[in-house]
Order: structure tokens, then sequence, then C-alpha cells
């Protein structure tokens, strides 16, 4: 899996856990909501600063953003 795609996965399973819509999420982080759903699907990258907004807007660090955690038939 790229880090395009964790970043992906682990934001919108972060905001779901937060129970956080994506426009909720995008105001938090001072951002359009259209950017919070590109970055879900995995369309752009973000930047560091990008990363420390979003985990800031989550109440995480920028870290977990990027962990790579096991998937189904992952050894």
């Amino acid at each position: 899996m790229k880090l395009r795609e964790v970043l992906a996965a682990n934001l919108k399973r972060l905001r779901l856990a937060a129970n956080l819509s994506q426009e909720e999420l995008a105001h938090r982080a001072d951002i359009d909501r259209t950017y919070v759903s590109s970055l879900e699907r995995g369309r752009y990258s973000a930047s560091v600063d990008m990363i420390e907004s979003l985990a800031a807007a989550l109440e995480t660090e920028p870290s977990i953003l990027l962990v790579r955690f096991p998937g189904p038939g992952d050894a």
C-alpha cells in the first residue's frame, strides 16, 4: 500500500471514529471539504503542514496518520 493510500485510510478511519463529517473536519482544519474528500480517496497527497493541521483537528499525533496498520491478509 502506498503512503498516500495509508493516509487516506487513516484519515477516514480517524474522522469516522471522532464522529466528524468531512465538512466539520475541513472546518476544524481550515480547508475545503472537497480537499478532505480528495485526500480520503487518495487523489491528492498532503504536505507535512497539512498532515499537522489534520492531526490537530482530529486531536491526534501527525504520525498516526501515516502508520501502516495491517489489513486482512497481511502477515
